[in-house]
């Protein structure tokens, strides 16, 4: 009997021991990048990130014979390993992937979900439509979550603190569609949305979004992946298409991958994560197209951290962009998004956003991306857009954003219009260069954004906004929006960047007025929002703006004249850029009036005579139609 039992305590013992190594000798997933995939894509190649503790060493079969592992790559950190499938044959479902470690396994059902749409079928964002971009911290708050939100690094929910977190969510914005309808804009672009998982650093936060912690989770203080695929459900419901701002550039300090970096060459500079010296950008973006520009200089420019809290992604390792252009396509087929807005354009690797655009270009052929050029010449911005002679290396970037337009237009509105430079001659000799661009028609437009001062200053020189609002709506270019404007918001970054990311009034519990209706708007304000809307309303759909041929006259005492004429149909811009009374003698415009002796305002509908001399109050606008 003794004997027995001690058979039977050693065979007990022996499967405890069996049972606790298999245990140890478990292969650990953590977290599969992306979590799902979608069938029937232009590019069958789809790579996984998988992390887990030391998963490095795994080998990995598909249990379904029309998807093939094609590579792993096993990378410096033993608890990251790439999984390249072909899933070219393969149909919507679920695809076994084994994953073996010595005797240890696991299985994952990884989902491969069917496309509402084929590629060709999403359409991006055109000239035809007007741009209306905002900040969803500071816009409105329409959820009941309670902040701070559990599982989110310390942060602080504070609107007297320009540089903290206000507490804006996308339910906020999802109340709010019917007034973008109401002021007549047909897109809507949001400020980052993603995970910003950041603590408050010494009274400042990550609340403009643009330091990524997770490229696949919409930030929970703004809501849910789900809230968001809504909110863009609805606003196409609403006729409004819906652009993501992205930002490939670099991610947030507290982004997973700096806790555990996936390898030496994920990140340009590196040597500042171990302790070493921190290597800065020079803002200085000239040198990424410059002939003559050192190797310092670019190195200085591409490879330096935007700041400290910020590093700088090494977009020529070939992991590394494929992560960032399936991540594209991923929100593109997951939430349905019209557009994409890329921070930091220039900052990033040439070569290798151009390898994203001509992927996404591939994939959606009628989608569209703006990237964001920030240097105030032509030739500049020009180099950059897709097909342009003037550069070696074709971008596939279809759309570039105007910043030599903001740049002459902000410095015109404090100027008389003289017969040489100043003034409206700044607007007319930056438009002179459009024959750089491949296609003027899908460059963006704008007078101010989140980056700069607000164009009425600390001020409310209502005449020139006016007069720039105008101007930017009717000329050939896709015009964007800055939140408040319509309301004669201002403000400037003298002190902070936040002071001209106000929150929009009514837009948060407590709010003593609601300027999204009428009644709760000042007489200025309301002013401001109907011309503007009318404006919107008459541009919505109009052939003469999105199709029409442009032509613009010099400058002539003191008065700017563009035209844009389609089918026999015209429309003349008219600015008077001086602060006194002028004349516009309708003879020299003969080429674009022809035999039409009379137009409509259709700011104020009324009549315009143009078989005699048009006189003109001190900076006034004319918007002629006929």
């Amino acid at each position: 009997m003794d004997y027995k039992l001690k058979i039977m305590k050693w065979l007990f013992l022996s499967a405890l021991i069996a049972m606790n190594m298999m245990a140890k000798a478990a292969v650990n997933i953590d977290r599969i990048d992306p979590a799902y995939w979608f069938a029937g894509m232009k590019d069958a190649s789809l790579k996984l990130m998988v992390y887990g503790k030391d998963i490095r060493n795994c080998t990995v079969t598909a249990g379904n014979q029309s998807v093939k592992v094609d590579s792993v790559v096993r990378l410096d950190n033993p608890d990251y390993l790439l999984v390249y499938l072909d899933v070219s044959a393969a149909k919507p479902g679920v695809v076994p992937l084994n994953f073996v470690s010595g005797s240890a396994k696991r299985q994952v059902k990884y989902e491969l979900r069917a496309r509402e749409m084929s590629g060709e079928d999403r359409r991006g964002f055109t000239n035809a439509d007007v741009l209306y971009m905002l900040m969803p911290d500071r816009f409105a708050r329409g959820g009941k979550q309670k902040d701070p939100i559990k599982g989110l690094k310390p942060y602080r929910v504070d609107r007297n603190q320009p540089s903290l977190r206000h507490g804006g969510d996308l339910e906020g914005i999802r109340k709010h569609l019917d007034y973008f309808n109401e002021l007549g804009v047909t897109a809507l672009w949001f400020t980052p949305v993603l995970e910003n998982n950041s603590p408050d650093r010494d009274g400042q936060s990550t609340y403009h979004g643009y330091a990524t912690t997770d490229y696949y989770r919409v930030d929970p203080r703004f809501g849910t992946n789900e809230e968001y695929r809504n909110l863009i459900h609805e606003a196409h419901q609403r006729g409004l298409k819906v652009v993501m701002d992205m930002i490939f550039n670099h991610c947030g300090k507290d982004h997973p991958w700096l806790v555990d970096v996936p390898s030496k060459d994920w990140f340009n500079s590196p040597e500042y994560l171990q302790g070493g010296k921190y290597s800065q950008t020079s803002y200085k973006l000239t040198p990424v197209l410059d002939p003559y520009a050192s190797q310092i200089d670019k190195q200085e420019a591409v490879d330096g951290w935007f700041v400290p809290t910020m590093p700088d992604l090494n977009q020529r390792n070939p992991h590394v962009i494929k992560y960032l252009i399936q991540n594209s396509k991923w929100w593109i087929e997951t939430a349905g998004i019209d557009g994409i807005r890329m921070d930091t354009y220039p900052y990033a690797d040439r070569k290798a956003m151009s390898e994203w655009m001509k992927a996404i270009d591939w994939e959606y052929p009628n989608f569209n991306t703006v990237g964001e050029t920030w240097v105030t010449e032509p030739a500049y911005t020009a180099a950059w857009q897709k097909d342009s002679r003037l550069s070696a290396i074709n971008s596939y970037l279809k759309t570039v954003m105007d910043f030599s337009f903001f740049d002459k237009l902000n410095q015109a509105k404090y100027e008389e219009t003289d017969g040489w430079w100043k003034g409206y001659n700044r607007v007319y000799n930056s438009l002179v260069y459009d024959y750089l661009y491949p296609d003027p028609s899908s460059v963006m437009a704008f007078i101010e954004n989140h980056d700069t001062d607000r164009f009425l200053g600390s001020g409310q020189n209502v005449p020139a906004l006016k007069q720039a609002l105008a101007l930017l709506l009717t000329m050939n270019r896709i015009p964007q929006l800055y939140y408040g404007t319509e309301i004669l918001m201002n403000g400037t970054k003298e002190v902070t960047d936040g002071n001209v990311r106000k929150d929009f009034p009514g837009g948060f519990p407590g709010d003593k007025r609601n300027a999204f209706i009428a009644a709760s708007r000042t007489e200025a304000e309301n002013e401001m929002f109907s011309w503007l809307s009318r404006l919107l309303h008459w541009r919505k759909g109009n052939d003469v703006i999105s199709r029409g041929r442009q032509t613009q006259f010099l400058p002539y005492e003191g008065v700017y004249v563009i035209a844009r004429r389609y089918q026999g149909r015209t429309v003349l811009t008219i600015l008077n850029g001086t602060n006194k009374a002028a004349v516009m003698p309708v003879g020299r415009y003969a080429e674009v009036i022809g035999a039409a002796t009379e137009g409509t305002d259709i700011l104020t509908g009324t009549s315009i005579r143009l078989d005699r001399d048009i006189r003109l109050q001190p900076r006034q606008t004319l918007v002629v139609a006929y």
